[in-house]
């Protein structure tokens, strides 16, 4: 059997599957806020309880909100930060006797929707977060393409393509140390974020698409701008990768007029795409993140994750 962990901001959640896919055990924790050692002690026993209670052993694949580097094998660009500076993959792997599987969260959730979901059999796919920031991953034959800096996907920390006068002036600051990154004009947030700017009013994201549906003038502004903002962003990665399918997550996926609207507008501002982008929500929800991390393991190669007796 695989084992999936998605360690997140407010809860750890761990998934047995049956080598078909079938849930076995699903469980959630909150999410520690105290250091390091507290957080890898609930991993270790968030494992060692679900195969007590399934008695049986599996392989491990982690869904973390960061990567390992390729260079010193830490943790990095975790906003979870009590895991940077940390081996995690190694020190769940001493504790467990077996090789450990770690990859960013939106690579799982990628992987995940490439495997069974929203895009299962497509040679070529970009998943997509977007909710309080923007992340993507990319699948090519169903494995995770990371890069060489394990920083593949992350599109949301390149600038705003095609950008107006206005959108140049009024570019708003990044976390990342950038400014007009395509998460601060593309993310749940920045709809709230612009919204206000533009009308004085605090809305969340959802509030503020319900009343462009209704047809709040000012709502419906913010929408079409955010709408092709990101069609804008997406059409730089179908110039680059031209994925078969791209598959939303996120709060954002929630919008429903996104799936009409987006792929013509993809299409208008890709490089000769010749037909509308195949956009389509993902399947599994916030499951993608933890069945992806499963999923790190082939049916192929998961006996090789299996524990070994320790020494």
């Amino acid at each position: 059997m695989r084992l999936g962990i998605d360690l997140g901001g407010t809860k750890i959640e761990i998934l047995a599957l049956e080598k078909d896919g079938r849930e076995l055990l699903r469980e959630r924790i909150p999410t520690p806020r105290d250091t390091y050692e507290v957080t890898l002690r609930a991993l270790i026993g968030l494992v060692e309880g679900a195969e007590a209670k399934l008695g049986r052993q599996g392989s491990l694949g982690l869904a973390i909100p960061g990567c390992i580097s390729a260079v010193t094998g830490l943790v990095k660009n975790a906003n979870s930060t009590q895991l940077i500076g940390h081996p995690l993959d190694q020190d769940l792997s001493a504790a467990l006797h077996r090789e450990v599987r770690v990859q960013n969260d939106a690579n799982c959730f990628t992987l995940s929707e490439a495997t069974d979901g929203a895009a299962a059999g497509a040679e070529t796919v970009f998943g997509i977060i977007t909710g309080t920031g923007v992340g993507g991953g990319i699948c090519v034959h169903g494995k995770v393409l990371t890069g060489a800096h394990s920083v593949a996907g992350e599109w949301g920390h390149n600038p705003l393509p095609a950008p107006s006068l206005y959108e140049l002036e009024h570019a708003p600051a990044c976390y990342c140390g950038k400014k007009g990154c395509i998460e601060t004009w593309c993310s749940g947030t920045a709809i709230a974020r612009h919204y206000e700017a533009r009308t004085g009013k605090t809305l969340t994201a959802p509030a503020i698409v319900a009343a462009a549906l209704e047809g709040e003038e000012a709502a419906k502004i913010e929408l079409e701008d955010f709408t092709d903002r990101l069609a804008r962003s997406i059409a730089v990665v179908v110039n680059i990768l031209d994925p078969d399918v791209i598959v939303l997550g996120g709060g954002v996926s929630n919008i429903a007029t996104l799936y009409e609207s987006l792929p013509p507008l993809v299409e208008r501002y890709a490089f000769t795409a010749e037909s509308p982008a195949k956009i389509v929500r993902n399947k599994h929800g916030d499951s993608s993140g933890v069945r992806g991390a499963a999923w790190l393991w082939s049916e192929a190669d998961a006996a090789k994750g299996l524990p070994v007796s320790s020494p």
